[in-house]
């Protein structure tokens, strides 16, 4: 279970089987990792994010790090400023896709956040396919909001 001080024990256990056990941004799962996931505000607690189910999200440690109280990135490809993804207001596979270990942005918010969670790292992308060998598959299931 995810030791996030201020969320109470049922929110966290709430949001770990909504997400599946998986990570809400990136997909890595839970299961196999040394480091327990983050239940994460998608909106930070910085910018008067709520602690209610809509507003947070299973995170693995590397997105969650990455992600701190961002709440917009910048598109590589059109070089614009624009909105992270938010996984409880959007579905998974609007923004991004599955290849081979490496999550490609679809759309703006898709590339921004995979290149600022720098969701295909090495060790990442190792993982993940190793984690498509055993049968977990993307695009992620309970994707949506």
């Amino acid at each position: 279970m995810p030791s996030s001080r201020h969320i109470r024990a049922d929110l966290q256990r709430l949001v770990v089987r909504r997400a599946g056990g998986r990570c809400k941004y990136c997909g890595m799962a839970q299961e196999g990792q040394e480091a327990a996931f983050h239940v994460d505000h998608v909106i930070p607690v910085a910018l008067h994010g709520p602690t209610e189910p809509a507003n947070l999200a299973l995170v693995c440690v590397s997105c969650s790090l990455r992600k701190g109280a961002r709440r917009r990135a910048w598109d590589p490809d059109t070089r614009e400023l624009v909105p992270l993804y938010n996984p409880r207001r959007a579905r998974w596979g609007e923004h991004f896709t599955y290849s081979g270990g490496h999550i490609v942005g679809r759309t703006p918010i898709g590339r921004a956040t995979a290149q600022a969670l720098e969701m295909n790292r090495p060790t990442a992308v190792a993982i993940r396919r190793e984690q498509s060998q055993l049968g977990w598959r993307w695009p992620l299931r309970n994707e949506g909001p």
